[in-house]
């Protein structure tokens, strides 16, 4: 989930100050990992739709209060429109694809689905830069990052392409939003550094994020209250949608509730933690630590979640990180 850039230049500040900045920046990544399997624990609780949104809410408000943006008048407005479109989708997505996975350990395929993006990430890179053989050194790293999703996804049969599109077929549309949405954020990471100008805009996009996923979960309600076979117009479902919500929120014990708090302490912690450690810490050093996370959060899911992994998924985790390594020792030469 973090947007690196590809060139990694040393921050001007040392010592104490700024060693202190990058473990701060190292918090985002454990923070992050945490993510997918307590978006999971919501979505189980309260729906698809309606967990994502009650979380990216008070993510939000925990962002408007801890990291105020800068006045919008001094965001480049091609950074809002595209950055905000690219990182209103890859949030909206991911959320949405763990929310819609058949499975707790489903939810987890899926999560390390996301994770291509360092690789996608350094594909497009390579695609736009003028580097000589820059394209050939990212092949290597992507190959080996692909094959890790399908082992993972195969499950123990491994590398057999028939239950891998298995697993997919049966329920594909949140693999394609996993997919898509690492997708967006690697277009995010390698386009958006050069339009922002120094300005941040993860506090101004979270609150789009959010309404975004308020729209969906209500959209979803009214058209599924109106196909119920109870004659209801899409109208009449979208006020029922409305009036059912006090309900819903109402029924929920403490620990559904504790579950959206930590989420979204999870995902709004990690992007300002990231922000601290990129201004006044080492970028370097916090990229390398980076390629843990798609093991670090299958980890952390598995506990979460209950889910026993068998070798053949390990494996495939363990392939992900090094293709993303891969990828990183060869674009510094």
């Amino acid at each position: 989930m973090t947007g690196m850039r590809l060139v990694l230049g040393k921050n001007e500040n040392s010592g104490a100050n700024a060693t202190a900045a990058t473990a701060v920046g190292m918090m985002a990544i454990v923070l992050w990992s945490l993510m997918m399997g307590l978006v999971r624990l919501v979505s189980e609780s309260f729906g698809a739709t309606l967990g994502p949104a009650l979380i990216y809410t008070c993510g939000a408000a925990l962002l408007l209060v801890f990291r105020r943006p800068k006045p919008l008048s001094q965001a480049p407005r091609r950074y809002l429109l595209i950055g905000g479109a690219l990182f209103v989708f890859y949030e909206t997505s991911i959320a949405l694809s763990i929310g819609l996975a058949a499975s707790a350990a489903q939810s987890v395929e899926i999560s390390l689905v996301n994770y291509l993006w360092p690789t996608l990430m350094v594909l497009l890179a390579a695609a736009v830069s003028h580097r000589r053989h820059a394209v050939p050194y990212a092949i290597p790293g992507a190959i080996v990052a692909t094959a890790g999703v399908i082992v993972s996804v195969g499950g123990n049969s491994g590398l057999d392409w028939q239950v891998a599109a298995h697993n997919v077929s049966t329920n594909p549309l949140p693999y394609l939003l996993s997919f898509a949405g690492a997708f967006a954020w690697a277009v995010y990471a390698v386009a958006t550094p050069s339009m922002a100008k120094g300005y941040d805009g993860t506090s101004v996009f979270f609150p789009l994020v959010t309404c975004t996923l308020w729209i969906i979960h209500f959209i979803t309600e009214a058209v599924g209250g109106s196909q119920d076979g109870s004659g209801r117009s899409w109208i009449s479902g979208l006020e029922a949608a409305f009036g059912n919500l006090g309900g819903q929120l109402g029924t929920q014990p403490v620990t559904a509730w504790l579950s959206v708090l930590f989420a979204a302490m999870a995902i709004a912690g990690g992007y300002a933690c990231w922000g601290y450690g990129i201004l006044h810490g080492s970028m370097e050093k916090m990229a390398v630590a980076s390629y843990a996370t798609p093991l670090l959060s299958v980890a952390a899911s598995a506990v979460l979640l209950h889910v026993s992994l068998s070798v053949p998924f390990w494996v495939g985790a363990l392939l992900v990180v090094a293709g993303s390594i891969v990828n990183w020792l060869l674009q510094k030469r």
